[in-house]
C-alpha cells in the first residue's frame, strides 16, 4: 500500500522516467508518542534479507501490508499492497515494476523462528503477479488495495479498495471497496458480480475491511477510507458472500439489512487497517489496528463490543511510520503474532506479543529504546552506552526502521550496552540482530552481571546478513543485568552493528 512519507503525510503516486514515485504531500509532522513498545521482531517477511527472500523469489523488493488469512486447506494466504521491482530504492514505495497487489503462499507452522513462503501467485516463473488491474492514473484509479481475506470451503474472497487519489496527512479517496473470489487457491480472482460499496461522497463507512468467519457468518469490520474514523460492522452468512443484499448491519441493537448507512460505530476512532481475528482459546474477539501513530490491540466478547482500552503493541517512537498489524491465523497459546509494515524500510515484518487469557499484554520487551530509534544524535546516548567506540548509523541501514547501533575500531573490545531491570530467579530468552565486517573473528551477544562477568552469551565471527541470535538465561539472584553486544577489533578495521534487541520473560 502505497502511503506516505511518515513525517509528512499521504503519498500521492506519480510516474516519471517510467518509475512509480511517493511524492509526500503537506501537512504537519505525525508525532511519535513516548509508549514503549511490548512486542518483539521475529523475522522480516518480505524484501532483501527476508527469510524467503521474496526480492530474489519472486520481484518483491519493496511492499507492504501482509493481509493474512487461512485458505482452509494447510496455508496461509498472504496478501500485501503495492509491490516494486528490482529498482526500487528506500524509503517508501518507488521504482520499476509496479504491481497494486501480489499474493504469497505460506505453510510455515513454526512462527517462533520467522515466516517463511512456499509459493505465489506467478503471471511467469519467478514473479509475483498484479491480482487485480488498476488503472493507476491519478484522480481517477491510483492502485487497487487489498484489505481482507477470508475463505469459505475451497473459495478464497479477497476484500479490496479501489484508491482515486491520495490526499493530505492519514487521508485518501476511494471510489469503491468491492470484494472478489478465488477458485484456484489464489492464483486468479473474479471481481464481477460480487457486491461492491460505493464511496460517492467519501464517507461511506465499508472502505477498507477485516473478514473473520464465525458461527456461520463472515463479519465484515470496516471503516471509511482513511486513518481517521471509527469502525463498524456487517455480517453476512458464509454462503452469500457475494450478495450484498444478504448483508446486515449492526444499528446498535439489532442486525438489520438495506443500507449500510444504518450501521453505528462499534469500535471508536481513529482506526485504520484493522485485523481482527475470534480467538477460540479466550473467547474473545481480538482487533489490531493503527490508532494515530502506534499499532494497538483491543479486545471484547462479542463483535459489536464493548472493546476494551487501546494497549500499545507497536509505538512509532521505536518502529517510525508503521501501519498494518495483520493478525496472523494460527497465532496460538500465548503468542500473538501479526505482520508490521513500516514506510521507510518499506516492507513488512513479524511480530509477536504474548497475552494472557484475557488478551491484556503480558511478558513485553525489558529493553528500553529496541531499535535505536529514540537516539537523535550521531552518537550514542542513553538507555544505550558503549564501551570503546561507537555510535548511531541512521542511513536506513537497520534491520527495521530508520536507525541501528553500531561499534567500529581497529584493536581492542568494543561493545553496545543497557541495563535491564529482572526479577530474579526468572527465566529469560533475549533476541538481538547483528551483523558485522567480513573480518570480524571474535565477538559476543548476551547478558552479564552490571559491571561483571557474563551470565550467558553466545560467539559469533563473521555475520554477512542481518542474523537474529538468541541467548536464553535465568537472572539468578539479579534484580538488572547488562545486555550487550561486542567485538575483538584485532584484526584490522572491524564493525558490528546491532538492532531490534528483546529480553522477555519466559514461562
Amino acid at each position: 500500500m502505497t502511503r506516505r512519507e511518515w513525517s509528512v503525510g499521504a503519498g500521492a503516486l506519480a510516474v516519471s522516467g517510467g518509475l512509480v514515485l511517493a511524492l509526500a504531500s503537506g501537512g504537519a509532522p505525525a508525532t511519535a508518542t513516548t509508549a514503549p513498545t511490548p512486542a518483539v521482531v521475529v523475522s522480516k517477511m518480505t524484501g532483501p534479507g527476508s527469510l524467503s527472500n521474496t526480492h530474489t523469489a519472486w520481484g518483491i523488493y519493496g511492499t507492504d501490508l501482509g493481509v493474512m488469512w487461512d485458505n482452509g486447506a494447510g496455508e496461509v494466504l498472504v496478501a500485501l499492497g503495492d509491490t516494486f521491482g528490482n529498482a526500487w530504492t528506500p524509503p517508501g514505495g518507488n521504482g520499476n515494476d509496479w504491481r497494486s497487489q501480489v499474493l504469497l503462499r505460506s505453510t510455515d507452522t513454526n512462527l517462533a523462528d520467522g515466516m517463511t513462503f512456499s509459493s505465489a501467485a506467478e503471471d511467469f516463473p519467478g514473479h509475483a503477479k498484479e491480482l487485480i488491474p488498476s488503472q493507476k492514473i491519478d484522480g481517477v484509479e491510483m492502485t487497487v488495495i487489498p484489505t481482507a481475506g477470508v475463505s469459505v470451503g475451497s473459495r478464497q474472497y479477497l476484500g479490496y479498495m479501489s484508491v482515486r487519489q491520495w490526499g493530505p496527512p492519514g487521508e485518501w479517496d476511494t471510489n469503491y471497496a468491492a470484494i472478489a473470489y478465488s477458485d484456484d487457491n489464489g492464483e486468479n480472482w473474479v471481481t464481477a458480480g460480487g457486491p461492491q460499496w460505493d464511496n460517492p461522497t467519501g464517507n461511506n463507512p465499508f472502505q477498507m475491511g477485516a473478514f473473520v468467519r464465525h458461527g456461520g457468518y463472515v463479519y465484515l469490520f470496516a471503516t471509511p477510507n482513511g486513518r481517521n474514523d471509527d469502525a463498524y460492522v456487517a455480517r453476512v452468512s458464509e454462503n452469500s458472500v457475494l450478495t450484498k443484499s444478504a448483508y446486515t448491519y449492526w444499528n446498535g441493537s439489532a442486525w438489520v439489512s438495506g443500507a449500510d448507512t444504518q450501521a453505528v460505530p462499534v469500535i471508536d476512532g481513529p482506526v485504520a487497517e484493522l485485523s481482527v481475528r475470534y480467538d477460540p482459546e479466550r473467547q474473545k474477539w481480538i482487533t489490531v489496528y493503527m490508532r494515530g501513530t502506534d499499532i494497538v490491540l483491543r479486545s471484547a466478547d462479542t463483535p459489536t463490543g464493548p472493546w476494551s482500552s487501546p494497549q500499545v503493541v507497536v509505538s512509532d517512537a521505536d518502529y517510525p511510520g508503521p501501519y498494518g498489524g495483520f493478525i496472523h491465523p494460527w497465532s496460538s497459546g500465548d503468542d500473538l503474532y501479526f505482520a508490521l509494515s513500516q514506510w521507510n524500510p518499506y516492507n513488512v515484518y513479524l511480530m509477536r506479543v504474548t497475552l494472557d487469557g484475557n488478551a491484556n499484554v503480558v511478558r513485553p520487551n525489558l529493553v528500553a529504546d529496541p531499535s535505536f530509534e529514540r537516539q537523535t544524535g550521531s552518537g550514542v546516548s542513553a538507555p544505550w552506552a558503549c564501551q570503546g567506540n561507537c555510535g548511531i548509523d541512521a542511513n536506513i541501514w537497520g534491520m527495521s526502521g530508520d536507525r541501528n547501533g553500531f561499534v567500529r575500531f581497529n584493536s581492542g573490545w568494543h561493545d553496545l550496552h543497557q541495563v535491564v531491570s529482572v526479577t530474579p530467579n526468572t527465566n529469560y530468552e533475549l533476541t538481538a540482530w547483528l551483523r558485522t565486517s567480513p573480518n570480524n573473528d571474535n565477538g559476543f551477544v548476551g547478558v552479564r552481571s552490571v559491571g561483571g562477568p557474563p551470565i550467558a552469551e553466545a560467539n559469533f565471527t563473521s555475520v554477512g546478513a542481518w542474523t537474529r541470535y538468541t541467548v536464553s538465561f535465568n537472572s539468578a539472584q539479579h534484580s538488572s543485568v547488562e545486555v550487550f553486544a561486542g567485538i575483538w577489533t584485532n584484526n584490522g578495521d572491524m564493525w558490528l552493528q546491532l538492532d531490534d534487541v528483546a529480553i522477555v520473560e519466559v514461562p
